[in-house]
């Protein structure tokens, strides 16, 4: 599994600190910045190109960390065929994935330690989307709403 990752200075020492987690476990990852803390740096400019190569299929999975977690989601959520959202429990980190196929997972630097943050990221991860029909029923119903949104 590709997995990219980005983080604005809010995020940037989780991010850190998933990166040597995730590069142990094995996992391939893509690092979209930010490459040394800047308090001054915005999450835009490294979540962007994050779900822009996820919407492209150059990888499978994103974590994105900013301070909340709140700004990357929305960043995300701007690019087709990206289905973020900000995460704080492991329940919605697996659900989200197996009901809803979400394949980028956001994460508050600020608010959540790391190793909550990595039971999160492991539990989205190792979930796979179900595919069953009422599950499918409403990602056909969100592709419509994304082909007319972008009209």
């Amino acid at each position: 599994m590709k997995i990219g990752i980005a983080a604005d200075h809010g995020g940037f020492s989780l991010k850190q600190k998933m990166i040597h987690l995730l590069e142990e476990g094995g996992y391939h990852l893509t690092d979209f910045g930010a490459g040394a803390l800047d308090r001054q740096d915005d999450y835009p400019d490294f979540v962007a190109p994050l779900a822009r190569a996820l919407a492209a299929g150059l990888i499978d999975r994103g974590i994105a960390i900013c301070g909340s977690g709140v700004g990357a989601a929305i960043v995300a959520n701007k690019f087709k065929g990206v289905r973020a959202a900000l995460i704080t429990e492991t329940y919605s980190a697996r659900q989200g994935v197996e009901h809803d196929d979400m394949n980028l997972i956001c994460l508050g630097g600020r608010v959540i330690g790391p190793e909550l943050a990595k039971e999160l990221v492991f539990a989205f991860l190792h979930a796979h989307y179900s595919g069953e029909d009422r599950h499918q029923r409403r990602l056909d119903k969100l592709a419509r709403i994304e082909k007319n949104s972008f009209k």
